[in-house]
């Protein structure tokens, strides 16, 4: 590529390249639609650069594949939709419980079960919160752009290194397969976070889940010059299985914390037309861009309409919505499921009454005229 090219691609090529970009060594996957494109674009690139890639025989090896393929130094990515990564819920508990940086890519599709596997959803965004059993935190990222997928998608390498666990990108149907012009950042461009690899020596003990004073946890590569345990039991801080309360409840806690204390700065989100707006559209993903669309229409008719887009969906930003929403009439959440986003919403405000839902679960896009209709619904109402 010359530089400052623009280049026309799928929303599933921008991901892959992004990968490349964040210093992925190592894909194992199972092409299922709409997120095939990423492992067949993977599959020429890796290669070509003397990186793993493996086609799997199913899902749940897949995940499983890169959880090794990371415990032994390298960056790693899977990609899946809908039932795919219903399949790998078990394997990514315990990469949270053994607390193993790897990266799922989810292209969300019209379900339940095989549904609708070429038509868009957004029905998964609480199955990446609560898919797998037990407590613990979760990121999960997602994005209604080709520039933003490049962006998500090294961003969420750099948090599954940075808080070491399996980190989930949330893409659809409708973002997966649009094409646009992007420039592909230079290197440098975008920060990059690398293994933080322990510096104890040799023929030192080593503890790999001894945290630092800043919270992170430092690794040795598994079959290097360090033997330690790892399993997806209670442990302790040399990984051997625990059954002592007191080192189940530190272990759930840090799992929880390591999220839900640094939340601000796993937030991303844009806001647009918030200063004086007293309509705040609340969404994201392919639905964001009919959001923006919408607000951009009833301004042009002397409406205070403002628009906040969510990069971050977990941990959900709920401060920051209160602090967005606090003098809004009403808040309209824009999704393509039965209000899973808008939930959080409604409990993130301090009026939830005023919060409202426009949504589609046909599996056709949301457009500007749905969530147009839901506004001038409400005004007609006086509410």
């Amino acid at each position: 590529m010359k530089k400052n090219e623009i280049l026309f691609l799928q929303g599933n090529e921008v991901c892959a390249r992004a990968a490349m970009y964040a210093g992925v060594s190592f894909y194992a996957g199972y092409p299922i639609t709409p997120s095939t494109e990423i492992a067949e674009v993977l599959a020429e690139l890796m290669p070509a650069e003397g990186k793993a890639f493996m086609q799997m025989e199913d899902e749940i090896s897949s995940i499983c594949a890169i959880i090794g393929a990371s415990l032994t130094g390298n960056k790693v990515m899977t990609a899946t939709s809908g039932p795919g990564f219903s399949l790998m819920q078990e394997a990514i508990g315990y990469g949270h419980m053994a607390e193993i940086p790897c990266v799922i890519v989810n292209v969300q599709r019209g379900g339940p079960s095989t549904g609708m596997p070429t038509s868009a959803s957004q029905a998964d965004v609480m199955q990446t919160r609560w898919g797998t059993h037990g407590d613990h935190s979760v990121i999960a990222l997602t994005a209604s752009n080709h520039e933003d997928i490049f962006a998500m998608t090294v961003e969420a390498f750099n948090f599954s290194e940075l808080y070491r666990m399996p980190v989930v990108l949330l893409l659809d149907e409708v973002i997966a397969h649009m094409r646009e012009g992007l420039t592909i950042p230079e290197p440098g461009e975008l920060p990059i976070i690398e293994r933080l690899n322990t510096s104890v020596p040799e023929d030192s003990d080593y503890h790999p889940y001894f945290a630092r004073e800043d919270g992170r946890l430092p690794m040795s590569e598994f079959g290097g010059i360090h033997r330690y345990n790892v399993t997806g039991l209670a442990h302790d801080m040399w990984g051997f299985p625990s059954n002592d309360p007191e080192v189940a409840n530190t272990l759930i806690h840090h799992l929880v914390n390591k999220v839900e204390n640094y939340k601000h700065d796993i937030a991303r989100y844009k806001t647009t037309n918030m200063d004086d707006a007293d309509i705040v559209l609340i969404s994201y993903g392919c639905s964001a861009r009919s959001a923006k669309q919408t607000m951009s229409n009833l301004r042009q008719r002397g409406l205070r309409v403002g628009m906040i887009e969510l990069q971050t969906l977990w941990p959900f930003p709920d401060d920051i919505i209160y602090d967005l929403c606090r003098d809004a009439r009403y808040v309209v959440v824009a999704e393509m499921n039965m209000g899973q986003v808008l939930h959080q919403v409604k409990e993130a405000v301090s009026n939830p009454d005023r919060v409202f839902l426009a949504n589609r679960v046909d599996g056709a896009l949301i457009n500007p005229e749905d969530i147009e209709n839901v506004v001038n619904l409400l005004r007609g109402k006086g509410k």
